[in-house]
């Protein structure tokens, strides 16, 4: 393997790491992890917000933690086109809301993100993003018993309460 070869891999990795990090960000409604996907002058338009991917980022947190209990966004399906420093790319997203108001109301969607990310100072973020909807679906959801017990799962939760945190800074999710 040529070291081109090894680079532009290596490039390409760290482009999706940026894409998983935008996510984990939304999901756990925390600005500063949302604020790391972006570059400083960057530009988001996500239809209801058309602006800097930092002041994006506070705005998104506020807006998912006051709107849903949870939330998933999966990446999928990214076709890139790497040149040097700049990576174009179109990945398919996968959405899921679960609303607080109405209860047990969840909206599916899947769009895709189109992104021009930036290697600048030797780091890749976004500096441009665009959401393109494909479709959208609401549907309510019952409490009723699932087929397994599910109390014996790790719950998520928004901010340092969620596993992940601990997991982190300590290596380890064991008691």
């Amino acid at each position: 393997m040529t070291d081109a070869t090894l680079q532009r891999l290596l490039d390409r990795e760290a482009v999706h790491e940026v894409l998983y990090t935008y996510c984990r960000g939304a999901d756990r409604c925390d600005p500063d992890i949302i604020r790391s996907a972006y570059h400083a002058d960057s530009y988001d338009d996500h239809g209801y917000w058309k602006g800097n991917g930092h002041d994006f980022a506070d705005f998104l947190a506020d807006r998912l933690q006051r709107a849903n209990s949870r939330t998933m966004h999966s990446v999928t399906n990214t076709i890139m086109t790497l040149e040097g420093d700049l990576a174009l790319c179109e990945s398919h997203v996968l959405v899921t809301l679960v609303r607080r108001s109405p209860p047990d109301v969840v909206d599916l969607m899947g769009a895709r993100y189109l992104d021009r990310i930036e290697r600048r100072d030797g780091l890749w973020k976004i500096a441009e993003r665009t959401v393109v909807l494909e479709w959208r679906k609401t549907e309510t959801w019952s409490d009723a018993p699932p087929p397994i017990p599910l109390s014996d799962f790790r719950q998520g939760e928004r901010g340092l309460g969620d596993p992940l945190y601990r997991f982190l800074y300590r290596g380890s999710l064991r008691a």
